[in-house]
């Protein structure tokens, strides 16, 4: 597949040739890699072509030195690295920076039969804090190389997964000692559309031995916590599910809770003499709350009563009718 298209090929697993997409599908290009996306090149057909005839300019790269440049987009800048028996026994590095954090390719090619040479390694820059870096470690024991673009657009779409998934593009490096004699390497600008800083240097590891020591304990500890993550993704996915049902039960739980409690708040409401007085007060004057009524009018009530304010006036009336009244009783039982 050429052109746009590849970006997104599912994976990532295609490489895009930069010079089949044109300046509007680089622009594109370039802006998905600055949001992060991983997107892989492939070496121009023009490089690799030179190499093989055997028509590219080696400049030379002592051990212990180290090269500074700009090389142009899909172009390559070639070194000779001449190393002794003792250098190969004791192990080299390459390693390649960008204080500029350009995007570049660090190549090791073979020594092919009709005087070329051939692509046989090749490390992507990648960020490492405030620049990019890119290298290659011939110590005699297996090293790693982290390959960014495995499963990035999976990752992307789960967080969780992207954890889980950090160390799964850990690869084996497919070199891991050099001869006695001249190498090459190459820097290969990876831009998409400006030059690409670089400074290259060349290392013997006998200078670092305790480094060398760290390097491959490290790199054993990587592999056995990749294991480790494996299981513990299992034991996680089915935590996180557990989690999830609890969660959901309490919310249930807590909702059935207070709704009970509402309703028991609403029943105890419904003990009050509110109600019994609306009653009351509904059934009509002269009437009492369990149905009987006076048989007094309030008028006849107000006749047979002294007055409210208690005059001699009115109790000395009410005396004189209330003994009249006796002496006509008496009379008429005669």
């Amino acid at each position: 597949m050429a052109g746009f298209e590849a970006i997104e090929a599912e994976g990532m697993d295609m490489e895009i040739d930069l010079s089949n997409l044109g300046t509007v599908n680089t622009m594109f290009a370039a802006l998905f890699s600055k949001l992060g996306v991983p997107i892989k090149t492939t070496i121009s057909a023009n490089v690799l072509e030179e190499a093989l005839n055997g028509t590219v300019t080696v400049r030379p790269l002592p051990i212990g030195t180290s090269v500074s440049g700009k090389v142009e987009k899909q172009n390559a800048h070639f070194f000779g690295v001449t190393i002794s028996d003792e250098q190969a026994e004791a192990g080299i590095v390459v390693r390649v920076t960008s204080a500029a954090q350009s995007k570049f390719k660090l190549l090791y090619f073979e020594h092919d039969a009709n005087g070329g040479y051939g692509l046989a390694l090749q490390e992507d820059s990648e960020k490492a804090g405030k620049v990019t870096s890119a290298g290659m470690y011939f110590l005699h024991f297996q090293v790693y190389r982290m390959d960014s673009t495995v499963n990035a657009l999976a990752m992307a779409k789960d967080p969780e997964a992207a954890f889980f998934k950090r160390l799964e593009g850990l690869q084996p490096c497919e070199v891991s000692e050099l001869k006695a004699g001249t190498h090459i390497f190459a820097v290969y600008g990876d831009n998409f559309f400006k030059p690409a800083s670089y400074t290259i240097e060349a290392l013997c590891a006998k200078t670092y031995e305790d480094t060398t020591h760290k390097l491959q304990d490290i790199e054993a500890q990587i592999l056995r916590k990749r294991n480790e993550l494996r299981q513990f993704e299992t034991e996680y996915r089915k935590a996180l599910a557990r989690f999830q049902e609890v969660t959901n039960r309490y919310s249930q739980e807590k909702q059935s809770v207070d709704e009970l409690l509402k309703q028991r708040d609403s029943i105890h409401s419904s003990f009050t003499v509110t109600r019994t007085l609306a009653t009351i007060s509904g059934s009509g004057s002269g009437h009492f709350s369990n149905g009987s009524s006076s048989k007094l009018s309030g008028e006849d009530y107000k006749a047979d009563s002294p007055s409210e304010d208690g005059s001699s006036d009115s109790k000395e009336k009410y005396s004189k009718r209330k003994w009249f009244n006796l002496n006509l009783k008496g009379s008429d039982k005669k």
